[in-house]
């Protein structure tokens, strides 16, 4: 794919015409490396810069009233982060980098560009905005009508799930460098009840973990606990052709 991040993704749903990879490779002329901690976007702050991801996991937040931080999005190798600045001048959630990472800025206007030139690349990048905007309605919907058990395990599902597609779960294992205070804020749970949950999954032989790696043994049983919905399948059958 030209070396692009983003268009390895989409290459998932779709096949890719030259002309498309090298509309996406010309958003990834740059990288910045950013350390585990970094803040990438700031919340209320009005940045001109989005990014995509060449590696390393980060997440998106909101402080809360009572001062208190939700976890609302998670974000690995090809994401877009900062799509919401494609609708507000100033953002409203702070992304920080979870674990180092490589990151390929670029500017609102290269990617009007981008859309201009190619719509089906458009349609594409509006379905999986939907698609990441339902399974966070999912999340929510889990933290609060569902236990603490099926909340650790719908996360879980979700991130086994996005991973796999990006063939980073070989054989059900896959790096989770997240700590239970992250899990915690993800799942509206302390981190002492994340660590509850965690080891009742391992001693339920579901998952196996050792240190930042974690093994689904049971997938169908995890998703059973989390009554997860897979979302990734995209419809793309009513989007126009390439270009």
């Amino acid at each position: 794919m030209g070396g692009s991040c983003l268009a390895e993704r989409l290459s998932h749903y779709v096949r890719l015409s030259g002309g498309e990879q090298a509309a996406l490779a010309s958003l990834e002329e740059q990288d910045r490396i950013l350390r585990r901690g970094a803040i990438v976007i700031s919340e209320n702050e009005a940045p001109r810069e989005l990014y995509i991801v060449r590696s390393g996991w980060l997440h998106s937040s909101v402080v809360l009233g009572n001062g208190s931080r939700q976890i609302m999005r998670f974000h690995f190798r090809g994401d877009i982060v900062g799509l919401p600045l494609l609708a507000f001048a100033e953002s409203p959630e702070t992304v920080t980098a979870v674990t180092e990472v490589a990151l390929c800025p670029f500017v609102r206007e290269r990617l009007a560009d981008v859309i201009a030139g190619h719509p089906r690349l458009a349609a594409l990048l509006i379905a999986l905005a939907v698609a990441g905007r339902v399974s966070l309605a999912d999340r929510l919907a889990s933290i609060g009508r569902t236990s603490a058990r099926a909340r650790v395990s719908s996360l879980l599902c979700e991130i086994y799930g996005r991973l796999k597609v990006l063939g980073l779960a070989d054989g059900g294992a896959f790096q989770l460098p997240l700590t239970q205070e992250e899990i915690g804020d993800a799942t509206g749970l302390t981190a002492v009840h994340v660590n509850r949950m965690m080891r009742a999954l391992v001693d339920g032989r579901i998952i196996e973990r050792q240190a930042n790696q974690l093994r689904v043994l049971d997938e169908a049983r995890l998703c059973a606990d989390a009554n997860f919905s897979d979302r990734a399948v995209l419809e793309t059958s009513w989007m126009p052709p390439p270009r």
